[in-house]
This record gives structure tokens, C-alpha cells and sequence, in this order.
């Protein structure tokens, strides 16, 4: 007989003892019935071991990675290749009918033993119409014969109630010595299905474009797929047998086998574990993900882990330099934020140092032209970057102060002999010309500059890996230099970084410049609202001034409010406060306009509502074409009536630009103790008279300053010595708080001043205390007088006959005048000027005359009389004999002039005192100066 593969006739109750619960049904083939036969394979040794549950239980070698060996003797646990493709087995008797029927034939055929055992086998299962063929087969298989074929057979418990079995039948004999057969059936369908899972494992492991490994339960390679070969830069046959530490460095092979090891212990799988490592013939360091499994048998016992190998080497690269993109974002983003708060030049510079330390770098300086410190209006490098720079701001992460790096300089000089130091925050130097700063100021790019050995010159110094010099450039100009360094062990600065750090010192360039402009042009407008404004403390005979002014916008301390102490003949004084409507430069250039024609009108000697009517005419004219009145009035009256058009409409673009202003104008004479006013749109007064309450003066309103056509009135009123009148702009009284009304009665409350507030300085700071004054919505201005009048021993006055003899009747009375008030030195000028003038009085002037000396802080004469006709200074001829009385008048005098009265006219000249600031001129001087 031939002989049978070991366990083939293995008795049922043996093998169906070590089925496992879990094991598989073979699914019903769904091809349609078929017969065939094939040659018979060589026959199987006879001498077959039969396995059966009283095998003695088996030696197994000890669980390690050197011990390869399989155990023997060992009962197969559940799971085995029979648990997968189901063999059934039964035998024939010498009569052809079913003598054993196994277990598994039961599940196959769906026929117990009591219905098998005795009976036909072609009867029991074969279908009808194969049933000659079938008697056929079995006759040739009783003769001794082996066979094997697929045999259609009809089962009504499978799903289609019909299958194809795969039956090898092997000829045997009985005790007796009579012929018999073993069969042994395994359904088609398994078969079928574990070639497929075969093919598609195959497939898997062999097409899979990741790298496919497994490793046995002792550790080792047993199999690796082509692209993990490809992948590691070996063979795939080199691979079976190895171990971690034939692939991987000491460390990172430590990790793998103990991974290995805690998914084949645990069970548990390990996904996307990195792996860092080298490939044959390839220095570069390479990572891989790998994710780890248990891999079990059917029964579910550990037979290896498999693990999946991905080479991520692109992608670690990709993600760093998308975290890289990120981290250069959010640090830009930071930038944005913090760099630029303040318009200060170093707060600016150590906002670059705080972003940039230690998230960009370790080390870092900011240098800036001293030009540009200083205020120059050049350009503040020089083209070669040999200009003085100055440390402004250093920072570091890794030390307490500045340390030597690309910024050392010789302290000695650029001549031999020099030591080379750090630069100190806060000190002036310059970098050699060809240094790596010198030349990156030079070209305006920024320059990577590697670190030195210990050995070698501390240019950078021996901490530093390297150093970063970047110009700062804002709007083509360069204004100082950034200087980023990172130290040994970091990561050396690449284009990314260069790039990055460029940007940071631009946006930091940019916001030091404009700190620059707004400096320049802060000052150029403060220098112009202190020029439009009354330089220091005014003084002005018979009264005693405070003034305030505050801006709305505390950015550009400029607006279109302003003030005004302007002196006039006979110790008079023109109060003016005044306010351009609008804010910023604009407004003050306006504002600037009005006061210096108000300043001029002033000398003219004009009645305030005469003021008040001319610069109307100059504010009307002031946003016109050419200076053209017509549409800059046309402008302000559609204002005027609410922003409409003449139309109605309420369009003015076609108008030009307006500007109004309103405007208070006073005049207060010291000698009469009245002062007149006008007004022009502006709020009205404030006057304290003593021991009274502080009252609104009831001055007409009028019509603000540049609508025109509106007549301005004004009033005189008497205001007695210790009287308080302040004049304010609508800032002080106007909020969005509260109405105008509750801001006028809170400054009236304010001006009752507690006894305790003597100084009108202090006045004015307690009514600023008291109201609102930080709203920032408009400029305040504040200007207050306390009333002090000229003394009647301060004043001379005497009425003349119009005759000859008077001329010597006034140096009579003007010399005993100035000798009471102990003015000798003034005598003889005096004199002769009152001469001139009462001379000109009775030869070009009509009805009496009035001489009126007035002492002050200057002597001030005045001559008046009916005559409307003006004095006018001429030079005379050599030849003749008069017309040099005025030009000896302006000579000797400080200042001359004549202004019109109801009644006629004035002249006047003014006398510095002895004692005061400024003496008057030579007499002899200016007489020889006459020919």
C-alpha cells in the first residue's frame, strides 16, 4: 500500500477533540455539479504516526531569540492548516457501502453516521444523474486502485443544498485481508478560498508600495517585502534571520526591540513610531514611521509581529519648514503687535529686541545714527556706513551684558595698538571700514556671518555660531543696524532666517523713522503755535495777565485757538482771544493769519468793532481762489445757515474753503479805567468786580469771522481797580457731557475764588483744576486780567490855547512833571520832542491842544488836537529850513505815531525810563545823523 501523509488517518475523535470553538465552516462552492478524476499522486509512506490526545506532553525549547528550533512532539494546538480547509474522512468496506463516517464527513455531507454507516456512498450522497459513473468509480477503487477527482454531492443543509468535494481515496485492506479504501473529502470551496487568501496575501505583501516586514516570536526577520528592501537598501534574502541591531544604531535598535517585544507580550498595537537611522552607502540621516502588530493563527495564538515602514524623511523636512512658516508667522504677527507702539526711537528699538530674544535668537543689538538721534535734517549715514552710530538697545538670553561679537570695535583707534571690546549700550562709536557691520550699512543688505574658533581673533567670539548684520532700511534710507546672533548649538541662521530678520528690522526701520518725522514735525509745530502765541509772561501797563493754553490734540500740540496781549499807545492794551474752528496744523495756519492781522490792525489804533470788520474781510477771503472774497463768503454764509446752498441744496463742494473763526477784542485804557468791547461770535466775557459775584458782561454776539456782511457793535464799560475779567475760548465751558450753559455757570462758579487765592497765576490754575479740562475734544485757551489802572500820580494832563506861546508852556510843564517824578535824565528829550509836536499841532492842526504825559514802565507823551490831517514823515532836503521835526522825533524817541479820535487826532511818542532794560538814543548822535 501506498504510504498516507502523517495524521491523514488520524481517528476523528482525536482530531475533533482539538477543534476549537471558533473554527470556520467551509462555505458551499457555487459552481454547478461536476466529476473529474486525476492520475493518482505517489502514495504516502505507510508507516504514518498517528497523533491522539494520550500523546505524553512535549519538550519545548526555552523562549529565545538564539533558539530557532521548532518544538517537537507537541499536540498541534486549534488553528492549524486542517481547522482551515475542513478534511472529512470515511472508509469503504470490501462491499463497496460506508464501514466509518467521521465527524467532520458529517459536517461536509450533512449526513449523520446513522445515516451514512451500511449505506451505497453513491446513493447516500452523489446526485441522481452520476450515480452509473459514480458505481463505476467505486468498482475500479475496490479493485485496488487509488483516485482522485472532484465529486458533486447533494447536502440539504448547505446553502445551495449542492457542493463539489475534492475526494482522495487511498485502497486499504481489513484484517481479514480483504480489499477496502480510505477517503478523505475537503470541500472545493475552502480550498478555493484559501488559495484566494493566499494570492491576495501575496499580492499585499509583495505589491504594497509601503515597506511590509515580519518578525517571528524569537525576534527575527522572516520575511520582508520588496520595498522595505528598497526602502533599506538591501537585498530582501539578506534580511531573513535578522534583528533590530543588524538594522538600526544601538539606541534607536534598543527602542525597536523593546517595541517589538511589548507588542508581542501585550498584544496591543504600536502605530507611527518614529525611527531615525542611516542606509548602506548613504551618510544621511534618514526616519522612518513604523507601526507594529501581533499577528495570531486561527485559534488566535501569537505566531510574529508584522509592521508597516514608511520612509518620512520628506515629510519630517516638509513639516519642519511648514513649522518653520508658522513660527516666522506668529513671530511676524508678534511684530506687528508689539514693534511701533511708541513714537519713541528706543522704546521702538528694544520692542525689536524683545520679539526677536530668544524666540529668533539668542543675542541682539540695535545701533542707530547719531545723526539721526540728534535731530539732523540731513540724512543721517553717511554712504560708506563710517558715520556715528550709538548703542541704543541690547538684549541676550544667554548673558548679563554686551559680549564681543560682530559689533567689537578697537577702542584704541583703527591703528595698531587698539583693544578690541564690546560696545556699550549707550555709546557712540563707529565700525572699521571694511568690517562685515561697515559693509552691510554700505549696501543696504544684510550679511551671515559665521562664528570663530577658540582659537581664533574674537571678531564674534567663541559662544557664537553666528551672527546676522541686517541694514535698517526705511523708505530707501538707511538709519541704523540690527544685529541678531545665536550661540553654539543652535541651529546656524539659513535664508529663511535672513529673510525673516530683514523684515523685522524693516517694520522696526519704518516705525523709528516715523517716530523721526513725527519728532521733526512735532517740533516744527510747536515752533509755530509758540509763535502765534505771546512769548513768555505778557505785561501790559495798569494790568495784571495770566494766560493758559492747552491743546486739544496732545499729539501735535496745535490747534486754532489763540491769544493775545497787544500794547497801544498811551499804555492802552488790546486783550484778544480768538478761535479758528477746526483742529491741527490747518487750523493753526489759519489761526496764525488772524493774529498777526489782528496784531496789525491793533497799531493802526482802530475802535475794536473796526477790527473786528476788517478781519472778516481777511477771514472771508482766506480759502478763495487768489484771494478772492467772493467764494470764501459765499462758503461761510451756506455754513452759516446750516450747510445749505443758496439753492437750498446742501452741496458745497463747488464752494470754497471755509473758515470762520470766532473772535473777542478788548480794549483797555489804564488812565480811564474803561475798557471797549466787540465781539464776534465768541462767549461772552467773564468779569469779577470786588466783593461781587462772577457775572457774564452782556456783549453783543455778532456774527463769527468770516461770514461778512453783518455790522459788529461795541460797548464800553468802566472796570474798577481789583477787577478780574477773563476771556476763554468754548473749549473751557463746551463737553459732550454737558451743555454750554452748565459749562458757563461752572466757570463762574470756578472765578469766585476763596480768599485764599491772592495770585491771578493761582486763579487760573484752580479754574483748570475745577472743570473739565482733559476731555481732549477741542484746545482751551485762557487768558485773565486783573484790572491795577495808572495812578493820578502817574498821569499829566493839560489843556493849551492854540498860540504860539504854548509851545513854551508845554517844555515848561513837561520839565516840572519829570523833575516830580525824579526823570531828570529825560528832561532835555522830552523837551524837545514836546516841542516838535505842539509846534506841528498849532501849524497843522486846529482848536486847542491837549498835552498828556504818562509814566509806566516807559514815559509815553501824547499831543492832541481837531485836526484830521495825518503826520507824515518825510526826509528833508539839505537845503531846507524845516520838515526835520518828525525825523528827529523817531530818532530820539522809541517809538512815534499818531491814530485818529472822535474828535480829531493824536501824536505820540514813548521814552524808555533810565532804570529800564533798553536806553534811549544818543541826542548828539542822532541830530549828526540828521545831516
Amino acid at each position: 500500500m501506498s504510504e498516507k501523509p502523517a495524521g491523514a488517518d488520524m481517528p476523528e475523535e482525536a482530531v475533533g477533540s482539538q477543534m476549537s470553538p471558533e473554527s470556520r465552516t467551509s462555505s458551499s462552492s457555487r459552481s454547478p455539479l461536476s466529476s473529474a478524476s486525476s492520475s493518482s499522486p505517489p502514495s504516502p509512506s505507510s508507516s504514518s504516526v498517528s497523533a491522539s490526545s494520550s500523546l505524553p506532553v512535549p519538550y519545548r525549547l526555552p523562549d529565545s531569540p538564539l533558539s530557532s528550533a521548532p518544538p517537537v512532539w507537541q499536540s498541534s494546538s486549534p488553528g492549524s492548516i486542517y481547522d482551515y480547509i475542513r478534511v472529512a474522512s470515511f472508509s469503504l468496506g470490501p462491499d463497496g457501502r460506508i464501514a466509518q463516517w467521521s465527524r467532520r464527513a458529517t459536517e461536509l455531507f450533512g449526513l449523520s453516521a446513522e445515516q451514512a454507516i451500511g449505506k451505497d456512498p453513491v446513493e447516500a450522497f452523489v446526485p441522481p444523474e452520476l450515480h452509473e459513473a459514480s458505481r463505476r468509480t467505486v468498482a475500479d477503487i475496490l479493485d485496488g486502485r487509488e483516485w482522485t477527482g472532484l465529486v458533486p454531492y447533494h447536502n440539504p443543509q448547505a446553502a445551495h443544498g449542492h457542493g463539489i468535494a475534492e475526494v482522495y481515496v487511498m485502497p486499504a485492506e481489513t484484517e481479514g485481508g480483504e480489499r477496502s479504501a480510505l477517503c478523505i473529502a475537503v470541500d472545493v470551496t475552502a480550498l478555493r478560498g484559501l488559495e484566494t487568501d493566499l494570492a491576495a496575501s501575496q499580492a499585499v505583501f509583495g505589491q504594497s508600495p509601503l515597506g511590509f516586514f515580519l518578525f517571528g516570536t524569537d525576534l527575527r526577520m522572516l520575511r520582508v517585502n520588496e520595498r522595505f528592501a528598497t526602502v533599506f537598501g538591501r537585498p530582501a534574502e539578506a534580511y531573513r534571520g535578522a534583528s533590530a541591531y543588524d538594522l538600526l544604531p544601538r539606541g534607536e535598535a534598543d527602542r525597536l526591540a523593546a517595541a517589538l517585544r511589548q507588542v508581542l507580550d501585550s498584544g496591543q498595537p504600536l502605530t507611527d513610531m518614529p525611527i531615525v537611522g542611516t542606509v548602506p552607502g548613504n551618510p544621511e540621516r534618514r526616519r522612518w514611521s513604523v507601526s507594529l502588530y501581533r499577528l495570531h493563527s486561527g485559534s488566535g495564538r501569537p505566531i510574529g509581529v508584522a509592521g508597516l515602514a514608511t520612509d518620512v524623511t520628506g515629510r519630517r523636512r516638509a513639516e519642519q519648514e511648514a513649522a518653520g512658516v508658522r513660527r516666522n508667522l506668529a513671530l511676524l504677527n508678534e511684530a506687528g503687535a508689539r514693534i511701533g507702539t511708541s513714537l519713541d526711537l528706543e522704546t521702538t528699538a528694544r520692542e525689536l529686541l524683545d520679539v526677536a530674544v530668544p524666540q529668533f535668537c539668542d543675542l541682539a543689538s540695535v545701533d542707530l545714527y547719531q545723526g539721526l538721534l540728534s535731530g539732523d535734517e540731513a540724512p543721517p549715514g553717511l554712504a560708506d556706513g563710517s558715520a556715528e552710530l550709538r548703542r541704543v538697545a541690547f538684549a541676550s538670553a544667554v548673558s548679563a551684558g554686551p559680549v564681543g561679537f560682530g559689533d567689537s570695535y578697537l577702542a584704541g583707534g583703527d591703528g595698531a595698538g587698539g583693544v578690541t571690546k564690546p560696545v556699550q549700550v549707550g555709546e557712540v562709536h563707529r565700525y572699521p571700514f571694511n568690517s562685515p557691520s561697515a559693509v552691510a550699512l554700505r549696501t543696504a543688505r544684510a550679511r551671515v556671518v559665521p562664528g570663530r574658533d577658540s582659537g581664533e581673533s574674537l571678531e564674534l567670539g567663541t559662544m557664537l555660531q553666528s551672527t546676522l548684520v541686517v541694514p535698517m532700511v526705511a523708505r530707501d534710507t538707511v538709519v541704523g543696524l540690527a544685529q541678531f546672533s545665536r550661540t553654539k548649538g543652535s541651529e546656524p541662521f539659513g535664508e529663511r532666517d535672513t529673510a525673516l530678520a530683514v523684515e523685522l528690522a524693516a517694520r522696526a526701520a519704518v516705525s523709528i523713522d516715523n517716530a523721526r518725522l513725527y519728532r521733526r514735525e512735532h517740533e516744527r509745530a510747536l515752533i509755530l503755535q509758540r509763535s502765534l502765541l505771546p512769548p513768555g509772561d505778557p505785561e501790559a501797563a495798569g494790568l495784571d495777565i495770566a494766560c493758559r493754553y492747552l491743546p486739544g490734540n496732545a499729539a501735535t500740540e496745535v490747534g486754532g485757538d489763540w491769544f493775545d496781549v497787544i500794547e497801544l499807545p498811551g499804555h492802552r492794551t488790546a486783550l484778544v482771544v480768538g478761535d479758528v474752528m477746526g483742529r491741527g496744523l490747518r487750523a493753526a495756519v489759519a489761526m496764525g493769519e488772524l493774529r498777526t492781522a489782528v496784531r496789525t490792525l491793533a497799531l493802526l489804533d482802530l475802535e475794536p468793532a473796526e477790527v473786528l470788520s476788517a478781519l472778516d474781510e481777511i477771514a472771508s477771503g482766506l480759502g478763495a481762489p487768489g484771494g478772492s472774497h467772493a467764494g470764501g463768503r459765499a462758503g461761510s454764509r451756506a455754513l452759516a445757515r446750516g450747510g445749505k446752498a443758496a439753492d437750498g441744496s446742501s452741496d458745497l463742494s463747488g464752494l470754497a474753503e471755509v473758515y470762520l473763526a470766532t473772535c473777542v477784542y478788548a480794549v483797555y485804557d489804564p488812565v480811564t479805567r474803561r475798557c471797549t468791547f466787540a465781539n464776534a461770535g465768541h462767549p461772552p466775557p467773564v468779569l469779577v468786580e470786588p466783593g461781587e459775584p462772577a457775572l457774564l458782561m452782556e456783549v453783543p454776539p455778532g456774527m463769527p469771522l468770516g461770514v461778512g456782511g453783518e455790522p459788529f457793535e461795541e460797548i464800553e464799560v468802566e472796570l474798577p481797580d481789583g477787577a478780574l475779567l477773563a476771556l476763554y475760548t468754548d473749549g473751557l465751558v463746551e463737553s459732550r457731557d454737558h451743555t454750554l450753559d452748565e459749562g458757563l455757570q461752572a466757570l463762574r462758579a470756578a472765578l469766585n475764588t476763596p480768599d485764599s487765592v491772592v495770585s491771578l497765576e493761582d486763579v487760573c490754575d484752580h479754574v483748570l483744576s475745577t472743570l473739565d479740562t482733559h476731555h481732549g475734544e477741542d484746545d482751551i485757551a485762557l487768558l485773565m486780567a486783573r484790572m491795577q489802572g495808572l495812578s493820578a500820580d502817574s498821569v499829566g494832563d493839560w489843556q493849551l490855547p492854540s498860540e504860539p506861546k504854548s509851545v513854551g508852556r508845554a517844555r515848561e510843564l513837561a520839565r516840572q512833571q519829570l523833575e516830580a517824578w525824579g526823570m531828570d535824565e529825560l528832561v532835555d528829550t522830552t523837551e524837545l520832542l514836546v516841542s516838535e509836536l505842539v509846534t506841528n499841532a498849532l501849524r497843522y492842526g486846529e482848536g486847542e491842544i491837549r498835552l498828556r504825559l504818562l509814566l509806566d514802565r516807559t514815559l509815553v507823551c501824547e499831543v492832541w488836537d481837531s485836526g484830521l490831517v495825518q503826520p507824515r514823515r518825510r526826509r528833508a532836503r539839505d537845503t531846507d529850513e524845516g520838515g526835520r521835526g518828525l525825523q528827529l522825533v523817531g530818532l530820539l524817541s522809541a517809538g512815534w505815531g499818531s491814530r485818529r479820535t472822535p474828535h480829531g487826532k493824536t501824536v505820540w511818542f514813548e521814552l524808555a525810563l533810565p532804570n529800564g532794560q533798553s536806553s534811549g538814543p544818543d541826542s548828539v548822535e542822532a541830530l549828526l545823523s540828521m545831516w
